[in-house]
């Protein structure tokens, strides 16, 4: 793993203008989870470039092709409940034979740490990689505890994938796991005394899924 916290921020125009979407408070829930089902793709995307590889070949219908196949098995664990938008495309996305984990967190909204409602992590990742998905980096702390959860089963790396990071969650990420790289769709400026991210898009858990 890398000496400290990487974190990759998607480019592209596509990625701005679904941002845009799920900034605006007169976005309707349906139109938010279509939107954060597009740009987990580009997150994904970017987010997954440089998994280690493996060279094989394949039978085309016309002859042997040499092709680049991913070195190990990967397991998706999305923090739940945003982070069950990301599951789809990350499925769609990867092939067949990865596994999913499941990790629900709620945020205290006295200390704004985390709690751990529901744990459903696979015990033999040793020697694989381990995709987290999680909405919102805001303080970090959701992320770093389910990061040590994963790491207690010695996968062979880390990745976590969101669409929006506050610097604070950052800062502790950096902290507590700086080997783990961290791709998202923005960096936002700081957090609010409610601990939310500014200007962020409000609570995600919310807008995806309230009526």
């Amino acid at each position: 793993m890398a000496e400290h916290t990487q974190t990759r921020v998607a480019p592209g125009t596509l990625v701005g203008e679904h941002l845009a979407v799920l900034r605006d408070a007169r976005t309707s829930n349906s139109l938010f989870r279509r939107t954060a089902v597009a740009l987990t793709w580009l997150v994904l995307a970017d987010a997954l470039r440089d998994l280690e590889a493996r060279d094989a070949t394949v039978e085309t219908p016309v002859a042997t092709a040499p092709v680049t196949r991913m070195a190990r098995r990967l397991t998706v664990v999305p923090v739940l409940r945003a982070g069950l938008v990301m599951l789809e495309p990350a499925l769609a996305l990867l092939p067949e034979g990865t596994r999913v984990g499941f990790l629900g967190m709620a945020r205290d909204e006295q200390t704004h740490r985390p709690q751990v409602y529901l744990e459903r992590v696979p015990h033999d990742l040793e020697g694989e990689d381990v995709l987290l998905l999680d909405v919102m980096i805001a303080t970090g702390g959701s992320a770093a505890d389910a990061l040590d959860e994963i790491a207690r089963r010695n996968p062979a790396s880390m990745h976590l994938a969101g669409i929006i990071a506050a610097p604070e969650g950052l800062a502790l990420l950096a902290e507590r796991h700086p080997g783990v790289q961290v791709t998202v769709a923005a960096v936002d400026d700081h957090l609010n005394e409610s601990a939310f991210i500014v200007p962020g898009l409000g609570d995600a858990g919310d807008r995806l899924y309230s009526p």
